[in-house]
């Protein structure tokens, strides 16, 4: 399956963010912390250019805490901080705003030492749709400030936000970039959500995720859709299977595959088959998978 999507409204958020970078201090860079390679926009690095950037890993709470530790040793060893970070409960927001600060301290002294008058670090949030940045902006701010929804697509133009008398944030609508080179990070995308699930065949994504999980995470998938085996088994069968046991059958007997497929890529959205990560790093040679 060939997944691609950029709509119209993503090349003008590209510029969009290129004209607000003058504005901003440092940059919060937004990734899913199941997908950390998949949900980097490489638009990102070459627009944010040489500006200070913090790198969150947001879903915390939805990615396998060991393969978490694992990509927080690997940006160590890379010269980064990734800070995880769930923004329902609040862990790790109090982190970031203490690295933010941290980054700012030298020009703040600087601006002391020159009588100029002090003012708020300025911060802008950036990533791909769907990566929680209006939960996370919320949980920052400490009250309702950005629009949320589940699906790719809530945030819309941009606003500031004052954190508190140091911090200001610009928020800025998600954005994807113009072609996915590699299968496998669309696959990630549509996954997790990344992507509207109208632009492909849910069906057809849904069984491969559960190939995907079989092998994985096979306890997980065998005890969330009460199935016995999954050896030699294809995704078709193990979304058909998970359909009988769920009750997701039609007039006739027959699969109500557009149910199942919905039922299966929601609860893995919303952890319920468990805390799962699609993608870990190689900490070897300094790359990932």
């Amino acid at each position: 399956m060939d997944i691609q999507w950029f709509p119209g409204h993503m090349a003008k958020t590209r510029r969009l963010l290129s004209e607000n970078l003058k504005l901003v201090d440092v940059v919060i860079e937004l990734l899913d912390a199941r997908i950390p390679y998949s949900s980097k926009n490489p638009d990102i690095d070459r627009i944010v250019l040489n500006k200070p950037k913090v790198v969150v890993l947001n879903k915390s709470d939805l990615a396998d805490e060991k393969v978490s530790a694992e990509w927080s040793k690997w940006y160590s060893i890379n010269g980064y901080t990734g800070i995880f970070v769930d923004s329902l409960k609040g862990t790790g927001i109090n982190k970031v705003k203490s690295i933010l600060t941290d980054l700012m301290r030298e020009k703040i002294e600087r601006d002391k030492r020159k009588g100029r008058i002090f003012r708020p670090i300025r911060t802008m949030v950036v990533g791909i749709p769907n990566v929680g940045k209006s939960s996370f902006i919320n949980r920052i701010a400490g009250r309702a400030s950005a629009a949320t929804g589940d699906k790719p697509g809530v945030t819309r133009g941009k606003q500031w936000i004052k954190l508190n008398k140091n911090i200001e944030l610009l928020d800025t609508p998600g954005i994807l970039w113009p072609k996915f080179d590699d299968r496998e990070v669309g696959l990630n995308l549509a996954f997790t959500g990344a992507i509207k699930d109208e632009v492909y065949d849910i069906v057809e994504v849904a069984a491969l995720l559960l190939e995907r999980l079989s092998v994985s995470y096979p306890d997980y998938l065998k005890n969330r859709f009460k199935l016995d085996s999954l050896e030699d088994k294809t995704g078709v069968i193990l979304l058909e299977e998970a359909a009988k046991n769920r009750g997701c059958i039609i007039s006739g007997g027959r699969i109500d595959y557009s149910r199942i497929a919905a039922t299966v890529l929601d609860e893995f959205r919303g952890g319920k088959i468990g805390r799962i990560s699609l993608e870990r790093p190689n900490l070897e040679d300094g790359n990932n998978e």
